[in-house]
């Protein structure tokens, strides 16, 4: 059902007897595999930013002869990359009557005529409380489609919002797009070849944050690839708290992290090391708080606040897989 927009009273936030459930998912492995909204590092800035810089290639004809003068003097460049903090706020606001009449019910719809007396007790007796907690709960899935789709914006002005670079828009140098004469459907040679760039370009080279990233659809595929098609024995590992199956490829044991925020046609190598969110903390207040507001009348206002980003350092380490059926 839709929620409400505005002051919860009630007359929009009936009661309801019985235990509580949720329907949404509420589930954000990539932002819990990374550090989480208590994890990761501070910004100073709306801007946070990182650096790399590569060696020159191995070669087999360096050698120097004997006696030789010194040769030319060479340096290795460095590159900077940036992304931005984007603001994440809530506001909650339940009427005084509505949190103290714990006792009042809504019309569940029955036919019996009797049904309205049946006994029980309400699930939540602290609703603004409550309504707090599901704000920040729906904050943490908005950061973790940020985090994997989000499309960067760096405005001029204040006129639109920041919006920072997800994974998906970040990769650029190994991508494989399935669509040559209409989107294919994924196939061992796509994920070995997509592999392979990553780890020529030294990208999942830590096993255990080595990690294919992906929806239900390209799920089911990699099952039957890896383990149906091969045979293996699956297992599974916990990373960053997040209970992960794992595979075997050519390229060693991957992660299998199911996304349901992943795009539907994608599939994502990812070198979870190389991720972190970056927070921008508010002096005395930290980051993603909740603060009372000031008083208009009867009810309680609460707004929730934090500026968060994400780092994924080289983006050569990662890759992805575009446009599969």
């Amino acid at each position: 059902m839709p929620g409400i927009t505005g002051m919860g009273t009630t007359f929009n936030l009936p009661n309801y007897v019985g235990e509580l459930f949720s329907v949404s998912p509420e589930d954000t492995p990539f932002l819990a595999a990374i550090g989480g909204l208590t994890g990761g590092r501070p910004a100073n800035a709306t801007h946070f930013t990182w650096s790399g810089y590569d060696l020159r290639d191995a070669s087999e004809t360096r050698q120097r002869t004997e006696g030789a003068d010194a040769p030319t003097a060479e340096g290795r460049a460095r590159f900077g990359v940036m992304n931005v903090v984007e603001i994440h706020q809530e506001t909650v606001e339940t009427s005084y009557t509505k949190q103290a009449a714990t006792g009042q019910f809504g019309d569940l719809g029955a036919n019996h005529p009797n049904v309205e007396g049946l006994s029980g007790v309400n699930a939540i007796t602290d609703e603004h409380g409550w309504q707090i907690a599901q704000a920040l709960k729906q904050v943490a899935r908005d950061v973790e489609m940020s985090f994997i789709r989000g499309t960067y914006n760096d405005p001029g002005t204040n006129a639109t919002a920041r919006r920072t670079r997800g994974i998906l828009e970040a990769i650029e140098t190994n991508v494989i797009d399935a669509d040559d004469t209409g989107a294919q459907p994924l196939t061992e040679a796509m994920v070995l070849d997509l592999l392979q760039d990553v780890w020529e370009s030294g990208g999942i080279s830590e096993s255990e944050t080595a990690t294919l990233m992906t929806g239900a659809a390209q799920k089911r595929a990699l099952s039957t690839i890896f383990i149906t098609d091969k045979n293996y024995q699956e297992s599974t590992r916990n990373v960053g708290g997040v209970n992960v199956q794992t595979i075997e490829t050519d390229f060693g044991r991957l992660n299998l992290l199911l996304d349901r925020w992943m795009p539907a046609d994608q599939l994502a190598v990812v070198s979870l090391e190389q991720c972190a969110p970056r927070f921008l903390p508010v002096p005395g207040k930290g980051f993603l708080f909740q603060e009372e507001l000031a008083k208009t009348g009867a009810s309680d206002r609460t707004q929730i606040y934090g500026e968060i980003g994400l780092e994924y350092g080289n983006e050569k380490t990662h890759g992805k897989i575009i446009n599969l059926a």
